[in-house]
């Protein structure tokens, strides 16, 4: 009688993803739980880049169409602002959101191991750390968003020509930018390098399109910007 193929086939594990394989290795040579730290560092990467990208790309876009310091530093100052309270409020509303999905999932048994999925929806076990935090996230959002925010709006508010103001801005910037994706890459477990690459050129195309779309509205309008 021909064996049964497919109920006796052996079974190999997929082939991880690239990457990953690097993110385990990483883990288990240092004893590192990055599953359980991804859940306030992804709102704190995303929250630096956030701040660096929108408030810089927000006095750009100013000083592309006026060139008075102080017209940059309001749109500056009401960018940390207003994006430090979205961004608190988004996170906390998303990830609350994430939070009670997980748990009724575990409350249903939707997992296999339904007794650790139990455990999880009652709030007890070690699968708890491992739930996401909305408070977690939304602090470290917000707080990364205001430290991001700064970086642009402290180097380039206060300088009074234009050129050298803009590239102020757009200097320190790119120090964040790189350095943030670098941080987050590090504590993550990912590639420094390709990671802080990736985020800088992004902040650079924000800004670049931010610039080139105001200063075409200024043409457009026939606003006059004087640059000093």
């Amino acid at each position: 009688m021909a064996p049964n193929l497919s109920s006796d086939a052996p079974k190999f594990p997929s082939k991880p993803k690239h990457g990953e394989a690097d993110v385990e290795a990483a883990a288990a040579a240092h004893g590192v739980d990055y599953l359980a730290r991804a859940q306030w560092l992804r709102a704190a990467v995303l929250g630096a880049n956030d701040g660096l990208v929108s408030v810089a790309s927000l006095m750009i876009g100013v000083g592309a169409v006026n060139d008075g310091a102080r017209e940059m530093l309001v749109s500056g100052l009401a960018g940390l602002v207003a994006g430090t309270c979205s961004m608190a409020v988004g996170e906390f509303v998303s990830v609350y959101a994430q939070y009670d999905i997980e748990v009724a999932h575990s409350e249903r048994g939707g997992s296999d191991d339904s007794s650790s999925s139990s455990e999880v929806g009652r709030g007890g076990g070690g699968d708890e750390e491992r739930l996401p935090s909305p408070t977690k996230a939304a602090a470290a959002s917000a707080l990364a968003f205001a430290v991001g925010a700064g970086l642009p709006l402290l180097s380039g508010a206060f300088v009074r020509p234009w050129a050298v103001r803009v590239a102020a801005v757009c200097a320190a910037t790119s120090l964040g930018l790189a350095g943030f994706g670098a941080a987050g890459a590090y504590l993550g477990g990912a590639n420094i390098v390709r990671s802080g690459l990736r985020v800088l050129l992004g902040g650079w195309l924000a800004m670049a399109a931010t610039f080139a779309i105001l200063r075409l509205f200024s043409l457009a309008l026939k606003t006059h910007a004087a640059f000093a």
